[in-house]
């Protein structure tokens, strides 16, 4: 067997550059910008981003979730209130988000307050996802212990027999919209001399672009 030295294990980045005068002046017209070129460059699942919250104990946990819409100068996706995410989103409505595209080199950090979106928001995605989705939204109590395989597939057996058309949203499952406060446009460099560039409110309505060292 052959063993890989993780250490030996780099890339050297060089596809384009990046500066603040690249950048558009609205932090999330830029992203929406780099997400549409994620998505025609057929980027594997390119609305992934890793979304990180801290516990009551100031305890961190990440795990990657779907953006499903940039609106109202949110960043929206959706999930089971009862999880993990949503009890820890609860006590502390402060949340990261990161996007990461190596097939640009790019990254995008964001960093603001989560606040859960509106019943009629909620509604409206939900009623779009394909059935078996909307099925497992009731069936999985996401986040706790289960016992056996077969007592989930007992439940969702259940609940298609129960739901066999229509599927009402479970009350502790709907989406959650981030309001960035902190945006980090990050595009690789050689010699590890990354591009960085941030944005932060000027106090005014406006944003404040500014380049960060590598």
């Amino acid at each position: 067997m052959t063993s890989t030295n993780l250490a030996d294990i780099r890339l050297d980045y060089g596809l384009r550059g990046l500066s603040p005068e690249d950048c558009h002046a609205d932090p999330l017209i830029q992203l929406q910008a780099w997400l549409n070129e994620a998505l025609s460059a057929s980027v594997q699942e390119a609305t992934a981003m890793n979304l990180a919250t801290v516990s009551p104990e100031g305890r961190p946990s990440s795990r990657i979730v779907l953006l499903k819409g940039v609106d109202d100068g949110q960043l929206c996706f959706f999930t089971n209130y009862l999880s993990r995410k949503g009890q820890e989103l609860a006590e502390s409505p402060f949340a990261a988000v990161t996007f990461f595209w190596p097939e640009l080199e790019r990254q995008i950090r964001v960093e603001g307050r989560i606040a859960p979106l509106s019943a009629s928001a909620s509604d409206q995605y939900f009623a779009s996802r394909p059935y078996a989705s909307r099925i497992g939204a009731w069936a999985s109590a996401q986040s706790q212990p289960l016992t056996h395989p077969d007592a989930l597939r007992t439940r969702e057996q259940s609940l298609r027999e129960q739901y066999p058309i229509d599927v009402p949203r479970p009350p502790h499952w709907g989406g959650y919209g981030l309001t960035p406060d902190r945006l980090e446009f990050w595009q690789g460099r050689p010699s590890r001399l990354h591009d960085r560039v941030l944005y932060l409110p000027d106090g005014k309505g406006h944003w404040q672009r500014s380049r960060l060292q590598p």
